[in-house]
């Protein structure tokens, strides 16, 4: 058993590494000059009642999904309590929720309180843009 998880370890860390390599290598998709990324709704400071839904706005580029290369096109991907972005030099990883499939909303479950919102777009590979196209955090409370 201890060598079915140093091998599954040794692998694990094994993708992880070669992941970064990759993205390493990969020439960041440049972004459209005016490009703006934006949440539609909730709007910053709205009091709302659990569940609601998020309404993802973009402006000066298209939504494809992931996977999918095609010019001045991204994919969302949503920072739900994040005090800090996570690195726009790299492929987005856990602490965001990707919305690979190319979708414009969600419908979210938050705890009663103050939450933060923040969209980050990500290329084809889940890499933010080259400029970075993020949204403004904004603040939500969330009502019993």
């Amino acid at each position: 058993m201890n060598k079915l998880w140093t091998r599954i370890v040794g692998t694990t860390a094994a993708l992880a590494v070669s992941s970064l390599l990759i993205a390493q290598q990969i020439e960041k998709t440049p972004a459209p000059e005016g490009a703006q990324l934006y949440i539609v709704s909730p709007q910053d400071g709205e009091v709302v009642t659990s569940p609601f839904t998020v309404i993802f706005g973009l402006q000066g580029m298209g939504v494809a999904p992931a996977g999918i290369q095609v010019g001045n096109t991204g994919h969302h991907h949503l920072l739900v309590d994040g005090e800090v972005l996570p690195d726009l030099d790299a492929p987005l990883g856990t602490n965001v929720t990707h919305f690979g499939a190319g979708q414009t909303q969600t419908t979210l479950t938050l705890e009663p309180g103050e939450h933060t919102l923040q969209l980050i777009l990500g290329d084809h590979l889940h890499i933010p843009h080259n400029p970075p196209v993020v949204s403004e955090q904004i603040t939500i409370t969330v009502r019993q």
